[in-house]
């Protein structure tokens, strides 16, 4: 804790977020002045922590003090939040399944989803501070002034909290919130009051979003500049009026604004659906308002009122499930729209007269109206159209497109769900532009070259779950620009690389079969992803084992992959995610397919419970993500040996396991995961937990996750408890739900942390490595604080390192072979042994009497030279560095230095380092040492550059320097 009460530690690979460090001299201010609260002292790296100061005795005292404070420490860095879900949601993109947590905006990361809460502080109190998203359930009955002051980095904030009252002052100290939702999805509204001032600290939200709440009793409450998404969706509203007294700044015709205001917010969006009250518009409501979308989804609202409210000008308007049985022409003329959504309304029929105010259309969707016919001035009419989606209509059974302009403009096309049949020759002659074309569940069953001619510029195509049962070999030859092709369910049982022929960049390729499938060489030579659906089978016939060269991504679901012939070779040289549904284990150890993936980062494999005694994981050396479930075999209860899967995967992050039958894990079931991030367990039956576990506490995955697990009652997992509840560096979710059995047949529901805590000892060794790990880790805080205003910080450490070593039995040596380790380079070699070795040697008064260490005199015949350089400055009470531009551009004279810095740092209280300066070395040229500006003194430096220092004085410094550390070794 700092000076102004902020908390520097976080969670694992959270805690360090403002460390710097900075080469010494100069450019050390800079060190000062960063750090995660202003004011506040520079926080060296954790490998920097040394002594700077001479040692006093250690006091009982001071030793009590600490014990309290480690005892405090144990609760307030526990990371184990009941009832919240805390993640990374980098990692969690394929298994939120499992994990509940709200949806993120794009780019956050550290989320935090708390559910069934009744006391907000509380609750909050194990949040991480730096957290960017947070999402909150429960009762809470009001929200008090800075509630949420101690998360400064929030970006996002959900409340779904029921009847709150907010407090001015409640959103203090979110200088960062972008996006702000008060929810209640219940059948009836909550009233909801809002301080005029209460959103006014938010100088950056850009959304703000009330569901289910009525804001009747709210006046004035002033908008952020910077919104530009607002959303009261079910929100009591029944006249667009009733804005201008709830929100003055929004429009300019409200009465406390009587002319424009230059504080007018531009929204890009206002969304209103869902208000079933909302029938009336009001004269000038939304006059002055500068908006680009409105959503009136399932209101009364008819459109034409929308005439009357003021607005100017409005790109895109959606009117979905209002009941609209006309094409409102006049509203979209009037506002020049450019996007019209009629989804899911009653437009059964379009006349001519009603297109002719649509020019400036450039977006359509008349989404499940039951349009039956289209107009034959259709396109000519709407000469701007991009985007028209007809889809869940009745066009069919043949397809008749309205001819229109050659030029026309339409790029994408949706005619799914109509019930066509056929598609006549140059069925789309009449749009050249078109880009994507969408033909998903109708009843096609041929396709030919001439039924898509025209459709030069075509880059998507989507014909899945049709009737298709033949490919022509050129019906893909009038599409040379296609780039993704579906044809996910449809009736094809085989496929040839030359049915696939024509266009030269298809990357995308989608191929299912309601039973089975072959597929045949040539693969299109850009395929970069590919998704293959088969009830029963899959069959790969590659009797020249032509390898897919570029796949990246490979999906496959089906019972059975076979190769054809059996000693065929299939090979994905490039392939980066797979994943496989329902197959068997053995199509890694049996068939020619997965025997070598290089490149491969994520695997999902979801098996049909065939057991896991062929599943072998090797040849994937870069997998991140492995992502397995259901290989329990359903009629023999072996346990997976998890310990096998895993051996050869020495990048993994993410694992998650469901429904495998683990069995018990111990230490073995994950030895050589050092990079494991995140542990989800899901659906597992009798799980136990070795007490061998608990040597991986400190190298426990940042996320351990447990979902709808039964663990068996047992004292060997005693350690479970306190792990989860007290673990700085892991958070732990699902254990305070889960239950254990004592065996098969036991039902009842006995809570498992209630069952370790009534039936088993108290684990000493548990609490003994908790008690000596919270006083390593606060000690080594506290040492982090390195500020010149703190010399008690200094005293602290120095004490802290005698202390350990006496505590632990051990004393640094009193006895060294040598007095002092020089090294030097070859150039400075005359100069150091014709004049500083025997001032140093000789005798006293004459010399300094030292015992001095020279590799070239002193090292034996054939002795490694970088094990006797090690050894012989531990042996040394010194390390006398002799440095010029010489030296600093010699390898070993450089290595002898980081040598002797590394037992500086990481061996406080036995090294000593001194520099010796023949010439004059500017500072910056050790920018690789950076480390030297903090641990060593104004005593350690010694320069005799251009006859600064006399040859008595230096002797005597040295004598000084070298009487100080014999008595440091001896405290």
């Amino acid at each position: 804790m700092c000076e102004k009460g902020h908390s520097h530690w976080r969670g694992k690979n959270h805690r360090r977020k403002g460390f710097y460090a900075f080469p010494a001299g100069e450019d050390e201010k800079k060190s000062r002045e960063v750090s995660t609260c202003l004011g506040c002292p520079p926080f060296p790296l954790l490998s920097e922590v040394g002594p700077m100061m001479e040692r006093p005795r250690f006091s009982f005292p001071l030793l009590s003090f600490l014990l309290a404070l480690m005892s405090l420490g144990l609760m307030s860095w526990a990371w184990t939040a009941p009832n919240c879900t805390i993640g990374d949601s980098s990692l969690l993109p394929n298994i939120s399944y499992y994990i509940p947590f709200c949806t993120l905006a794009p780019g956050l990361h550290l989320f935090a989803a708390c559910s069934n809460i009744k006391n907000l502080a509380q609750a909050l109190r194990a949040v991480p501070r730096d957290t960017e998203a947070l999402c909150l359930q429960g009762t809470v009955t009001i929200l008090p002034a800075n509630a949420f002051g101690h998360f400064p980095t929030l970006q996002l904030l959900r409340l779904q909290l029921g009847a709150i009252r907010i407090t001015s002052g409640m959103f203090q100290g979110l200088d960062q919130l972008q996006h702000l939702s008060f929810e209640h999805h219940a059948p009836c509204c909550l009233s909801l009051f809002l301080p005029p001032d209460a959103l006014e600290p938010l100088g950056f939200l850009n959304t703000l979003s009330f569901h289910g709440y009525c804001l009747n009793h709210s006046q004035d409450v002033q908008l952020p500049i910077s919104l530009s998404r607002l959303t009261l969706r079910r929100s009591c509203l029944t006249d667009l009026q009733e804005l201008q007294g709830l929100f003055p700044n929004l429009v300019s015709g409200s009465s406390h604004t009587p002319s424009p205001s230059p504080q007018t917010p531009f929204l890009e969006l206002l969304d209103l659906s869902a208000n079933l009250q909302l029938s009336r518009v009001g004269s000038q409501a939304l006059h002055g308002l500068q908006l680009h979308s409105l959503r009136l989804d399932g209101t009364p609202l008819s459109a034409l009122d929308l005439l009357g409210s003021g607005l100017l000008h409005l790109d895109s308007l959606y009117l979905v499930g209002t009941g609209a049985k006309k094409l409102p022409w006049n509203v979209t003329g009037y506002l020049a729209l450019r996007a019209l959504d009629l989804g899911r309304n009653q437009v059964r029929n379009l006349e001519d007269g009603d297109l002719l105010s649509c020019q400036s259309l450039e977006l359509l969707s008349l989404h499940a109206n039951g349009l039956q016919l289209l107009p034959p001035s259709f396109l000519s009419a709407l000469p701007q159209l991009q985007r028209l989606n007809l889809s869940v209509n009745k066009l069919g059974p043949t397809l008749v497109l309205p001819g229109g302009l050659v030029s026309s403009n339409l790029r994408v096309l949706d005619l799914s769900h109509n019930e066509l049949c056929v598609l006549p020759c140059r069925a789309f002659s009449s749009l050249p532009q078109l880009r994507e074309l969408w033909l998903s569940g109708n009843n096609i069953s041929n396709l030919s070259r001439e039924s898509l001619e025209g459709l030069r510029w075509l880059k998507t195509l989507d014909l899945s779950w049709n009737q298709i049962k033949m490919l022509t070999p050129d019906w893909l030859s009038s599409l040379p620009a296609l780039t993704s092709l579906n044809l996910l369910g449809t009736l094809l049982e085989h496929i040839s690389g030359r049915q696939l022929q024509g266009p030269l960049k298809l990357s995308h390729l989608q191929l299912g079969s309601l039973d089975m499938m072959e597929i045949y060489p040539p693969w299109p030579p850009a395929l970069l992803s590919l998704e293959l659906w088969a009830e029963s089978s899959i069959v790969f016939r590659v009797p020249k084992g032509e390898p897919f060269l570029f796949l990246e991504n490979l999906t496959l679901q089906t019972t059975f992959m076979l190769l054809h012939p059996n000693n065929a070779t299939l090979c994905f040289p490039s392939l980066r995610h797979l994943t496989l549904r329902g197959c068997s284990t053995f199509i890694f150890s049996q068939q020619r397919v997965f025997l070598g993936l290089p490149l491969l980062e994520h695997l999902h494999f979801w098996s049909d419970h065939n057991g896991a005694g062929d599943l072998r994981l090797f040849g994937m050396p870069r997998l991140r993500v492995l992502e397995l479930g259901d290989l329990d075999f359903l009629y023999n209860a072996r346990s997976v040996q998890l310990e096998m899967l895993l051996k050869e995967l020495p990048q993994l992050q993410v694992l998650a396991l469901s429904n495998l039958n683990l069995g018990n894990l111990s230490v073995s079931s994950f030895r050589g995961l050092g990079r494991l991030r995140l542990l989800l367990l899901n659906s597992e039956w009798a799980l136990g937990l070795d007490s061998s576990l608990q040597e991986l506490i400190p190298q426990m995955p940042q996320y351990v996750y447990f979902s709808d697990v039964t663990f068996t009652c047992q004292c060997a997992s005693s350690w479970v408890g306190p792990w989860a509840t007290r673990a700085p560096n892991t958070f732990v979710y699902g254990l305070e739900k889960s239950i254990c059995k004592a065996n098969a047949s036991d039902y009842s529901r006995t809570p498992l942390l209630t069952f370790l805590s009534g039936h088993c000892s108290h684990d000493s060794e548990f609490q003994a490595f908790l008690t000596s790990a919270s006083l390593v880790l606060l000690l080594t805080f506290l040492a982090l604080l390195s500020c010149p205003k703190w010399p008690w910080i200094h005293r602290l450490r120095t004490l802290f390192h005698a202390w350990w070593w006496k505590l632990a039995g051990q004393h640094p040596r009193n006895q060294f072979h040598y007095d002092v380790f020089i090294s030097y380079c070859e150039q400075d070699q005359a100069w150091v042994l014709e004049e500083l070795v025997p001032a140093l040697e000789r005798p006293l008064p004459v010399g300094a009497g030292l015992r001095l260490c020279l590799p070239e005199r002193d090292f034996g015949v054939g002795q490694d030279k970088m094990d006797a350089t090690a050894a012989s400055m531990e042996s040394s009470r010194a390390t006398l560095c002799v440095l010029s531009h010489q030296a600093l551009g010699s390898p070993w004279c450089s290595l002898e230095l980081r040598i002797a810095t590394h037992n500086l740092v990481a061996k406080p209280g036995t090294a000593c380092l001194l520099l010796l300066f023949l010439e004059p070395i500017d500072r910056r040229q050790l920018h690789s040492y950076h480390r030297l500006g903090r641990w060593l003194q104004k005593e350690d430096y010694f320069d005799l550059s251009q006859g600064r220092v006399e040859w008595d004085a230096f002797c005597e410094q040295l004598r000084k320097r070298l009487r100080k550390a014999g008595r440091e070794r001896e405290d």
